[in-house]
């Protein structure tokens, strides 16, 4: 497969008909449509089912669409690592992390870089620890902020100078809003919105001492913001990490910290063996820095 042809394959998802895609990619319809038809001959599938006006994604095509979208991601970082000359330091950063205050660190220090290596450019994605790690081990992240527990043993790391409070989100008018720490007691029989981490529902149940299956989860999230809408509507309480839902001023909600005080720690991680480019190399020495000077 040719990346020319993945680039035409894309296009014509985006636009979804032949006629928008040929005109935005600049190319003939008949040219576009014999493109179409031999990467699906070469793939033995069929990607497409062509309606009058729209197509859509058959589910071969759904999974062409994903790889595809990856391999262009990767090669375009790689070409953009090549670009730059000796004299000046260019080309992208790619930053994966969960929700977390911590991620301020990261802006001070790309906010440092700017003055100096104007020409560098960061792209941020966020996601759960499952996510990041994805990308990061298909080279489509350079860096992954993960907050712990994370399987970091395949990863180079560094530890982060922050920590992020566990606690429990709710509405400033429920009942438990009157207590100023939530005891483990206080979990039981309340609708809860919890990680779908495998590894947070372990610390959360060692943090019971009881059997994480007995609480009332009526829902899952990987990033806190839609669970705190859903929080918001009364669906439930949610289990969430501190600072990454304004509960300040006319915010409807409210967050108590857990008792015992249940913290994580948070670690930058890249893959072992990494071949930075120098924009890279540059961005984790400014970060070490920072480290340092709080440290």
């Amino acid at each position: 497969m040719e990346l020319r042809v993945l680039r035409y394959f894309l296009t014509v998802v985006r636009e979804k008909n032949i006629t928008g895609a040929a005109k935005a990619l600049n190319v003939t319809q008949p040219t576009l449509s014999k493109q179409l038809m031999e990467l699906e001959e070469s793939l033995g599938k069929k990607l497409f089912v062509r309606g009058n006006r729209t197509i859509t994604l058959t589910e071969e095509g759904m999974l062409l669409y994903r790889r595809a979208q990856e391999i262009i991601d990767l090669a375009d970082k790689t070409e953009s690592e090549f670009r730059g000359s000796d004299e000046v330091i260019s080309g992208d950063i790619c930053i994966g992390g969960a929700e977390t205050d911590a991620m301020r660190l990261t802006a001070k220090t790309i906010k440092k870089l700017q003055n100096k290596y104007p020409h560098i450019q960061y792209h941020l994605f966020s996601g759960n620890a499952d996510d990041v790690t994805e990308r990061l081990d298909k080279g489509l992240l350079d860096f992954g902020i993960l907050i712990e527990p994370a399987d970091i043993k395949k990863y180079d790391y560094l530890r982060l100078p922050a920590t992020d409070t566990w606690g429990l989100l709710m509405k400033k008018d429920s009942p438990l809003a009157a207590l100023e720490m939530i005891r483990p007691e206080n979990l039981r029989n309340i609708p809860l919105l919890c990680s779908k981490q495998t590894l947070v529902k372990n610390e959360i149940s060692g943090w019971l001492r009881d059997d994480y299956d007995k609480l009332n989860i009526v829902a899952t999230y990987n990033l806190i913001y839609n669970a705190s809408l859903m929080v918001e509507e009364g669906v439930g309480y949610a289990l969430c990490l501190d600072k990454l839902v304004n509960t300040t001023g006319s915010s409807s909600l409210c967050f108590r910290p857990l008792e015992p005080g249940l913290e994580a720690n948070l670690d930058i991680v890249w893959k072992k063996y990494q071949v930075f480019s120098k924009a890279a190399e540059k961005f984790l020495e400014k970060l070490q820095e920072e480290i340092n000077a709080v440290s």
